[in-house]
């Protein structure tokens, strides 16, 4: 299998990842924490490693300040309902993914929340970031927006979008599910408040696994209340980072698993992760802009602005139907649909049609890209033959 839904969660996964949540399960499996026993301290041990390692990867002030989840989405979760209230307004970009929107529409309906979309411009960060800026209005509290689109890898200005936000004291949270381990995402050289991401992407973690980052003294209230291992006599959810978020037994495996995910990103560095799988993405993007009747969406690819994902069609072609070929006839799995960022759709065009979506990680290989464009053309004479076969026996 040749596989190229690194956008959905990023396989195969480092060995010691492998190894390290193995050895969890085999040789420390206790509860963190909540004892004094050599095999609970040692677990604790391995989860504040995973905190110093992800503290140095994405710049935070201490490792109490990484709150471990179970996904992006509950650290985007954390974030929207801990903080908003009625009245607070939000302004989010065009390529949002719906672990934004749907929260935002269910606080819009039980809070009064108001939101608004700016207009992601590809490669004009100018007209991007003036987009942001007329979305603001007296009420608005927080900005959030994606590091990269999901869909279409485009990079937002992030460092910009963070200075428009202290300019107007307004919070910002970034969702970096598709840019954390290959963007430079330092939360105090850049300024962001809020730092999410998923474990399972390019962190190479397994999945189950999230972060959020806390980088500003506003706290947002927890989503859950209980024990913490810590502060056990009162009934009261401590409010010290990161007990105040983490209440209930930690997965421990997974974070074994996620602190070896991020010492691979560290010791391989994210430019170099970034550049590698960039072009991998130019080598694709290039190949299908030479195939007749494939559609793209974007602009060729850098890695100043876009990330490896790569979304197409082909002509006259069901986007689902094609992936479904890619598995059952050669062996490549991608993604297809709306990729759960019906946004970022509607503002490419594609909300009805959907797209094919191939993304790259450390493990694809050059070989892999060529042997998916022959697949491409292949696919495309197997769809003609269809479409004659099927008008033969309309004739009849």
């Amino acid at each position: 299998m040749i596989y190229f839904d690194n956008g959905a969660t990023t396989f195969p996964k480092p060995p010691s990842v492998v190894r390290a949540v193995t050895e969890s399960l085999q040789s420390y499996g206790a509860n963190p924490g909540r004892s004094g026993h050599r095999l609970s301290l040692r677990a604790a041990q391995t989860i504040f490693d995973c905190r110093q390692h992800a503290a140095a990867l994405f710049g935070a002030e201490s490792p109490e300040n990484i709150i471990l989840t179970d996904s992006c989405t509950t650290a985007l979760n954390i974030v929207l309902h801990g903080l908003l209230q009625s009245g607070d307004h939000v302004v989010v970009s065009s390529l949002e993914h719906n672990a934004v929107a749907r929260p935002l529409k269910y606080l819009k309906q039980t809070r009064g929340v108001s939101w608004s979309v700016a207009q992601v411009f590809e490669n004009d960060d100018d007209r991007t970031l003036q987009s942001f800026r007329q979305a603001i209005n007296g009420s608005t509290k927080l900005i959030v927006c994606t590091a990269a689109s999901n869909v279409f890898g485009v990079r937002l200005p992030i460092a910009r979008i963070a200075a428009l936000c202290r300019i107007y004291h307004i919070l910002f949270c970034v969702d970096a599910a598709q840019g954390a381990g290959i963007l430079p995402l330092n939360v105090r050289e850049t300024g962001i408040d809020f730092l999410c991401a998923a474990g399972h992407k390019g962190l190479y973690g397994p999945m189950g696994t999230g972060l959020l980052v806390i980088n500003t003294d506003v706290l947002p209230e927890p989503l859950t209340q209980g024990g913490t291992g810590s502060l056990s006599r009162s009934l009261e959810q401590p409010d010290v980072l990161p007990d105040r978020y983490e209440s209930g037994t930690p997965n421990l495996p997974g974070i074994a698993g996620l602190n070896e995910g991020i010492k691979f990103v560290l010791e391989r560095g994210e430019e170099r992760l970034l550049h590698y799988e960039m072009k991998l993405a130019r080598q694709l993007f290039d190949g299908l802009s030479r195939t007749p009747g494939v559609v793209l969406y974007t602009q060729p690819p850098t890695a100043e602005t876009h990330v490896p994902v790569v979304s197409f069609n082909i002509e006259g072609a069901d986007c689902e139907e094609v992936a479904a070929l890619l598995d059952s006839r050669f062996g490549i799995a991608v993604r297809a649909g709306l990729h759960c960022a019906p946004l970022a759709h509607k503002s490419f065009g594609t909300e009805e049609s959907g797209t094919v979506r191939a993304v790259m990680s450390a493990y694809s290989k050059p070989a892999h890209i060529t042997y998916f464009l022959a697949s491409i053309k292949k696919i495309q004479k197997l769809l003609i033959k269809k479409v004659a076969i099927g008008n033969r026996n309309v004739l009849k």
